[in-house]
């Protein structure tokens, strides 16, 4: 769910909330990394002032997530409107838990 939305020229800001059951465990952080390994972008995480590496499953586990948390995701990068499009859909979609 797309709270805020900042852009600039290769650069993305979001605000999104976790809507799965589970919140940000290791397999949606899984998805998360497999996905940003696709684009020429780097994907960040902040969370109440920490900012981690969205391509390390660690560190995204590290913020400690759970169902209902707002998260400002950042992506800068020659696809970092792509990337910022792929992540809000696979939050969007749960991380694939919707089914």
């Amino acid at each position: 769910m797309n709270m805020e939305n900042r852009s600039h020229d290769n650069e993305q800001i979001r605000t999104l909330r976790i809507e799965n059951e589970l919140g940000l465990h290791a397999r949606s952080a899984a998805k998360i990394v497999a996905l940003a390994n696709q684009f020429k972008a780097d994907l960040y995480f902040k969370k109440e002032g920490q900012e981690v590496d969205g391509s390390s499953i660690l560190s995204i586990l590290t913020l400690a997530c759970p169902r209902g948390t707002e998260i400002e995701v950042r992506t800068v990068g020659e696809e970092a409107v792509a990337l910022m499009e792929a992540v809000s859909e696979l939050f969007k979609e749960k991380f694939g838990e919707l089914k």
